[in-house]
């Protein structure tokens, strides 16, 4: 029966407390909140921010945050020092992709560019590129092992960052036993002038171990923008005077045009010439090697030929040298073996005759060069004793000991071996008397000039061959009294111009027949016809 506003006014009361509460406890919350997303929240994605950053490779920018000590902090840190390896990493890899490992010198990607960079810098000023190229580098690391050549070639570097640059020059190893320099604003002139102190430098002589060893380099020389428009023309242009000089056995040579057009076409050739195979362009041709004590016709030198469609008759001499170096002269070597092997039956109607086939340094090389040339012979039926295997003396002198066991298998198959222009390479006795070889070939140019200054040599070396067991075969016979001097000094067979130019195979015949009716030679069955039959 009492009121019920009385009733219930204690409640209300209560009520208004806790609403109070709950408006300060949501208050409560919010600053929480609010203070915890500034704590952690925050941070974290501001550590998002940084690891998209290191996604995208900016690594410059540190991590926020790397103060604090709760688990914030240490994943802060660990950021930031993923965020600094990296950044060392990458800089190391930077240093090596730029840097050769050997020298610490720039290598060939970072020379381009700072060739690069010196033509944008300095566009109305000249600069000049020098490649270099040891000489007998191959042969310190065969002799004396990888571990002192690796010495030289440091040697060389500091010998060229010392002793030859001027101020802003930049010297580099560009690969192997290549180094070049960078000249910023110098010309042709002042670019000869530094080579000529190369070479001058190079002439003191580097002790390394107790071993004495003599430096020379080939050196080519091209400037911007008399040779080339670009940096990477520079470069090949350079590089290509280098190897010029290289093949010339000259010191210094400065570009010129005409290298890059003879070039052009050498490679244009050798393009052509993997097609000429199958499309039957070349040519076998032969010439004749005669017993100069009583003129009889024993063999011929097998050559070959190119007949070109447009171009014409093409002798292999330029050819065959960029061939080799390319390992396509194993082709022409076995069609070259081919075709000899085909006609040599037919051609010991004119006497026993023995033909002879020129092998290149690749073909030694070749561990199956052997089984190649059995195929050949017995495809053919032809016996090994019917040909006679030549070889240069640098052909065995660029690796000695891989040569001599070719030589040995050859020689135990039953060829004839024989050393081609010999006493123009670097071969020593103690290889001669190694070699399993049968026969010297006089070099032309000796033979030419007898009748100045070589008589003495030429003497020489058939008193030595003879002594040795060998025969001996002089070429570049011109003419009747070089003929008949080399009779006197009992040579055992020659052959040149005098006797006939390298012939056709279909008109080998012809000519081998006049010659024997002219010098009364009969065709019988001598000893060698027996043993080659």
């Amino acid at each position: 029966m009492r009121s019920v506003v009385e009733a219930v006014a204690p409640f209300r009361q209560t009520q208004l407390v806790l609403a109070v509460i709950t408006v300060l406890g949501l208050a409560l919350f919010a600053v929480g909140s609010a203070w915890t997303a500034h704590r952690v929240t925050t941070p974290l994605r501001a550590l998002a921010r940084a690891s998209e950053r290191l996604g995208r490779g900016e690594f410059a920018l540190a991590v926020a945050d790397t103060g604090r000590h709760d688990e914030i902090g240490d994943l802060a840190r660990a950021y930031d020092h993923m965020r600094l390896n990296i950044t060392a990493h990458g800089n190391e890899l930077r240093r090596l992709a730029y840097t050769d490992r050997l020298t610490g010198l720039p290598n060939r990607a970072r020379f381009s560019d700072a060739v690069r960079d010196a033509m944008a810098s300095t566009p109305d000023h000249a600069l000049a590129v020098l490649i270099l190229d040891l000489d007998r580098f191959k042969h310190v690391n065969d002799v004396l092992g990888y571990a002192l050549g690796d010495r030289l070639l440091l040697a060389v570097a500091e010998r060229l960052a010392g002793d030859v640059l001027r101020d802003g020059d930049l010297v580099a190893r560009l690969g192997g036993d290549e180094f070049a320099l960078l000249l910023p604003g110098a010309g042709a002139d002042a670019a000869l002038a530094v080579a000529r102190r190369i070479a001058a430098s190079f002439e003191r002589p580097l002790t390394l171990d107790d071993q004495r060893l003599d430096l020379s380099a080939g050196i080519g020389i091209a400037c911007w923008p008399a040779h080339a428009a670009d940096a990477g023309t520079l470069l090949v242009q350079a590089e290509m005077a280098m190897y010029v000089v290289k093949r010339r056995h000259e010191p210094v040579l400065v570009y010129d045009a005409a290298m890059d057009g003879r070039s052009a076409q050498t490679l244009s050739l050798l393009s052509e010439l993997r097609q000429a195979i199958d499309a039957g362009e070349l040519r076998l041709y032969l010439q004749p090697k005669i017993a100069l004590a009583d003129h009889r016709l024993v063999g011929a030198e097998a050559l070959m030929r190119w007949q070109h469609p447009r171009r014409g008759l093409l002798p292999p001499v330029d050819l065959i040298q960029f061939a080799e170096q390319t390992g396509f002269v194993r082709h022409l070597t076995l069609w070259i073996f081919e075709e000899t092997v085909r006609h040599w039956r037919a051609l010991q109607a004119f006497g026993p005759l023995r033909l002879s086939v020129n092998l290149s340094t690749r073909d030694l090389l070749d561990q199956e060069l052997t089984h190649k040339v059995d195929t050949i012979l017995r495809r053919h039926g032809v016996p090994e004793r019917g040909l006679c295997l030549e070889i240069t003396e640098s052909a065995i002198m660029d690796d000695p000991t891989r040569a001599e066991a070719t030589l040995n298998l050859l020689s135990a198959r039953g060829f004839k071996l024989s050393i081609d222009d010999f006493g123009t390479g670097y071969s020593s006795l103690t290889y001669l008397r190694r070699l399993p070889v049968n026969e010297l070939k006089i070099d032309r140019s000796f033979v030419m000039a007898m009748a100045e200054d070589d008589a003495k040599i030429v003497r020489s070396t058939i008193d030595l061959a003879h002594n040795l067991g060998l025969s001996v075969v002089a070429e570049g016979i011109e003419d009747a009294p070089a003929y008949a001097r080399l009779a006197a000094l009992h040579c055992d067979e020659g052959q040149g111009y005098h006797m006939a130019k390298p012939l056709a195979a279909a008109d080998f015949g012809a000519w081998a027949q006049d010659w024997n009716r002219r010098h009364g030679a009969e065709v019988v069955a001598a000893p060698l016809a027996e043993a080659l039959a």
